[in-house]
């Protein structure tokens, strides 16, 4: 699966039918399972938007990591432009999650310098596909860290 989620027809594909699948099954389940979770972990955030202020509602991959936070890896599939998810939590970081079940309210915080050098590497270890989105791509891909609040 990681050979086939590297490959430039999978990122014109799969941003239009995942997240439909995923926002579909996760509302079916009362939020107990998203289908992308059986390759990676998943959760569902609601962030408000950057320009309307409206929810939105986004099924995402995630790293959970030692202690209960989550690493979000804003990578587009290896695609040009920061996803929209990113801009929202940059404007509004005060979002809430579902994660197993579970509507947990966190803040996000965009990682740099040493913090993100390290969150990437993990992330590379956790899922070695990121590499190639990021060698696709001219832009830094961003990562955030969601803490409970």
């Amino acid at each position: 699966m990681q050979k086939v989620s590297s490959t430039r027809t999978f990122a014109k594909v799969a941003p239009h039918f995942i997240p439909a699948m995923d926002r579909a099954v996760h509302r079916l389940t009362r939020g107990k399972v998203m289908l992308s979770a059986q390759m990676l972990p998943g959760l569902v955030l609601t962030v408000r938007g950057a320009k309307s202020g409206l929810p939105r509602v986004t099924p995402l991959a995630c790293m959970p990591e030692p202690g209960g936070t989550w690493l979000l890896i804003g990578s587009n599939f290896g695609r040009e432009g920061h996803p929209a998810w990113t801009g929202n939590l940059l404007k509004h970081p005060e979002a809430e999650v579902s994660w197993r079940g579970e509507t947990i309210p966190v803040r996000a915080e965009l990682l740099g310098g040493e913090e993100r050098a390290a969150a990437w590497k993990a992330a590379l270890g956790f899922w070695p596909p990121y590499a190639t989105y990021q060698a696709r791509v001219e832009r830094e891909i961003r990562l955030f860290r969601l803490t409970r609040r």
